[in-house]
């Protein structure tokens, strides 16, 4: 029975302790949690690929997060793709949106 008494306790003390956890960061900023991008040359292939496939079926130009949103990627996931599509000549920046160039 001890045994059963010491475990239930201190799950019940985990549990206070994310509780606790959760409230720090409900209250500020919490960075714990970061984009993970893979940073190979396939990797942003394929999101300049997602880049670019967005802004085709737009057909107009579009800011950074619209094409985040549209793709379903993160905006460090767009950024690399508009920097390789930057790089081939196949977009060009207007303002603070990107279009087909």
């Amino acid at each position: 029975m001890a045994e059963k008494k010491t475990t239930k306790t201190a799950a019940t003390k985990a549990a206070a302790e994310k509780k606790e956890t959760v409230k720090k960061c409900a209250t500020r900023k919490c960075a714990t949690k970061k984009a993970v991008v893979s940073l190979t040359a396939e990797n942003v292939g394929f999101k300049a690929g997602d880049v670019y496939q967005t802004l085709a079926a737009a057909g107009n130009a579009l800011t950074v997060a619209e094409i985040a949103k549209t793709a379903g990627i993160t905006t460090e996931e767009a950024f690399l793709g508009i920097g390789w599509l930057l790089k081939e000549g196949k977009v060009q920046a207007e303002d603070d949106k990107v279009v087909l160039a």
